[in-house]
Formats: structure tokens, sequence, C-alpha cells
């Protein structure tokens, strides 16, 4: 483990509060739009997955002695699960949580393990030969994410006109997987890279808070930008603010709501169990875990220190389990340790745990305003897919460094193959995944990241010529 570095480890003693305050902020906008993205995917309500993650990310300090600068935030990696068990039927949600409720307590079994046999068996079979190219992998597999960000709003319009009414000639065609899916058009682009530009002038040349808080400067900077670019020259979409006071409830069935416009309480809801549901949900938890300790090990490398020794790894497991498990028995989906604010904690160096914290609190409060989660959503997608264009990459960079930082001897062969392996299943698995049908209806579908880990561990775990050994 590399020695601690420069940076700040205690925010309201070196900074004070009111900046403190901001840089939660900051995170609070970072994890945003991937965490509400999840059940925007999924059916499930965006207010009771903010309060899941912020009431989750307390719980995890708590376990962890608040020594540990992560936010738990929705997982992406059990979308499929959840495609699996409900298909989009709100009837249907509240047994993928009850999945979402049995898949914590495998990280509970785990944590258990560890603390019985000992962090070191555990952690030969995850050394930085695999964890690096795992961490690479997850900013690398977020990148159609952020230039879907970037494009969402963008392949209805060229220059505020509609496609029937523009110029053809300022279409840019999108391809995915090898097929036009629509065009996209100049604005999309110049607002993201207003953003971007906002953020590395702050990060490389700004002074004191502007060098500290350049995610939440890019955001306003592009935010404003967006406002000028579509309410006022008419470029763009026009930002809408009319509909700040609507609150939708829940359409899952059986969903509490109590509130109003000003207030309203999630509309939490209870889970359902079924065999072939927690099945599912139990065998991604496997994967997950793998990203669990991936980043770990990444937000430990971010601040030089050892996390998975002290407050140790059975504590962040127990902390990431219990977390999901609690956010499944309220409607919420599953949680995991955020990549995009560890990217935030080594943009910024700033370590201190407690700025986490504020920004669960923060979480906690947008899920019972609905006019200021409303408010939140007139961020246009292109100044998040800005945002998301450096937070996902300073998330590869980090494994980069993981694998530097550890010295990993790429001049042996056995640890090129086990990181070529990785890499290409991890990128191949996610165009075509591995599914074990369990019945008609059902089945267990494995993407990149998850056939990545497993055939990362396997190869690591068979191959002569182990090279790595964990200190404790």
């Amino acid at each position: 483990m590399a020695a601690t570095q420069i940076g700040i480890y205690d925010a309201r003693k070196q900074l004070g509060m009111g900046p403190t305050v901001l840089l939660g902020l900051q995170h609070v906008f970072a994890m945003f739009g991937a965490t509400v993205l999840v059940p925007l995917l999924t059916g499930l309500s965006v207010s009771v997955t903010l309060f899941c993650a912020g009431v989750a990310t307390l719980w995890f300090h708590f376990v962890t002695k608040g020594k540990v600068p992560i936010f738990l935030g929705s997982s992406f990696a059990f979308l499929g699960a959840f495609a699996s068990v409900a298909n989009g039927n709100p009837e249907l949600l509240p047994y993928a949580t009850g999945g979402i409720v049995c898949a914590g307590g495998i990280y509970v079994i785990l944590a258990v393990l560890i603390y019985v046999f000992g962090v070191k068996r555990v952690m030969t079979l995850f050394p930085p030969v695999v964890t690096g190219p795992i961490i690479i992998l997850i900013g690398v597999n977020l990148a159609y994410s952020a230039l879907n960000n970037v494009i969402s709003n963008s392949v209805q319009f060229i220059w505020g006109k509609t496609l029937e009414e523009g110029n053809y000639l300022n279409q840019i065609p999108v391809v995915s997987n090898g097929f036009p899916v629509g065009t996209a058009t100049p604005y999309a682009f110049v607002i993201a890279i207003v953003t971007i530009l906002a953020v590395m002038i702050c990060s490389i040349w700004g002074k004191g808070m502007m060098k500290i808080l350049p995610i939440l400067i890019g955001i306003i900077v592009g935010y404003v930008f967006a406002i000028i670019w579509g309410n006022v020259l008419h470029m763009a979409p026009p930002i809408e603010f009319k509909n700040l006071l609507v609150h939708n409830a829940s359409e899952v069935p059986g969903a509490l709501n109590v509130g109003n416009a000003f207030f309203a309480l999630p509309p939490f809801h209870l889970p359902k169990f079924e065999p072939s549901a927690i099945i599912t949900f139990v065998v991604v938890a496997l994967a997950a875990m793998i990203e669990h300790i991936g980043d770990v090990a990444a937000i430990g490398a971010t601040c030089g220190k050892n996390f998975i020794k002290d407050p140790g790894l059975s504590r962040t497991l127990i902390g990431d389990g219990i977390g999901t498990s609690l956010a499944g028995l309220i409607g919420g989906p599953a949680n995991t340790t955020y990549s995009e604010n560890t990217g935030v904690v080594a943009l910024t160096g700033v370590y201190d745990p407690f700025v986490l914290r504020i920004a669960a609190l923060v979480a906690i409060a947008l899920s019972v305003f609905p006019v200021v989660d409303n408010f939140i959503s007139t961020i246009p997608n292109e100044v998040i897919g800005g945002i998301s264009f450096i937070v996902y990459g300073m998330i590869s960079a980090v494994g980069l460094r993981n694998l530097v930082e550890n010295r990993v001897d790429f001049s042996k062969a056995r640890n090129v193959l086990v990181a070529a392996i990785i890499l290409v299943s991890g990128l191949a698995f996610n165009y075509f995944p591995i599914v074990f049908r369990l019945s008609q209806n059902t089945g267990l579908s494995f993407s990149g990241l998850a056939c990545a880990a497993v055939f990362g561990i396997v190869l690591n775990a068979v191959l002569p010529g182990k090279d790595y050994e964990f200190q404790d």
C-alpha cells in the first residue's frame, strides 16, 4: 500500500464548515445521475432510491468507524436481475426487492468468513493484477453511459429545431454496437465541452476553493450556459421550470405515499420473496462483491491508506451488505460502493469521510422534498454527461494507479494473460452476456464485469508464478 499522500483529511479543520458543506454537495451531484438512473431503468421510485442511498451510506460509515470516504449509491450490477425478475412490470418489483434483501445477506456471510478465517486467505484471490483491471473496467464500462447522457436529449433537435425542420448537414450520426441509433447535434457537445473545460480549468489553474470544487463549479457553469444556450439564444431545447411543484406518487402496488407538492414521504413498499428471484439476485451478488473489494482497494490507494486492514474488509462488506438489505426491505435498489464518488475524491484530494456523510444527509433531504428533486432533474443530461466523462475516466485512472503503485510485473507472461483476459472479457461479454435459463421466464445473466471477475480470479488461482502476497 502506498504511503499517505498529501491531501485534506480533516475538511472542517483545514477548510472550515462552509467549504466542507459545499464539498458534500459536490458529491451529491457526482452520484445523482447514476443513482437515479437505476430506478428510472427498473421502475423503482427515485425518492426511495435517494433515501436508501443516504441511509445506507450513514450505516456504512457507522460500521466502518467513520474511516472510509465512500458513498453507497444504487448498483448497476443488478439491472440484469431486475430485467429477469420484473421486466418492467410494477406488480413484480416487490419480488425483485426481495431478491435484493437476500443479496445483501451474501455480503454478510462473506464478512463472517473473513472474520473467522482471516482476510489474508480471501485477499490472495484478489491481487492487484486482478483488482486493477477490474477497476479499469468499471470506468470503461461506464463510458457509454457518459456519452449517452450527452446525446440523449439531442437526437430530436438540431440547433433548436426538430429533425423535420432542421438542417440535416448539422447531424452527427450516433452508432451503437455497429448500428446507427439516431443522430446527435452540435449543441449537445458544446454544452458538454463547456462543462468539461470548466472542470479542467478549476483543477489545473484554480486556486483555493476553485481547485477543490471543480465538479460542482463545472455543473454550475454548464447549467448556466445551457440556460443561456436554450432559453435565451434558442440554440438548444429550453430548460423547463414549470413542473417544479408536481409530485407524482409511485405506481408500485402497495406503496406508501404521504405528502404534498412541498413535502412527501418516499413511497416505500415491502418486499416479497420467491425462490427463482432470490437465486437470480444472490448469484449477481457474488460478482458485485468483487466490485466492492475493488472499490475499497481503489479508495485506499487514492487516500494512501489500507482500508482492507483498517477498519477491515469484513466491516466494509457488512456495511454494504446490510445497507443493501435495508434498501430492499423498503423498496429500494441494491447499493454499492460508488466509484463516481471515488473519482471525485481522487480529483479533489479531499479524503475526509465526513464530507461523504454530508452528501448522505443531503440525499435523504432530497428524497422528502419533491421540489428539490424536480429542480435537480432540470440539470441537462449534457452537463451530467460532461461531468461523467471526467469522473468515469478518473475511475479507470485509479485502476491504472493501483497496478503501478503495487508494482505489478507485466514482464511476466502470467500477469499479462490475467490482465488481458479480464479486460477483453469485461468488454466482450457486455455485448454477448452468458445466460443460464432457470425456467421459461427466468434466468441468470452474467455480463462483462461478472465474467471478467470470475475469469480473472480463476486464472490467477491456477496459473503458476504468483508474485503477490497480501500484507496484513
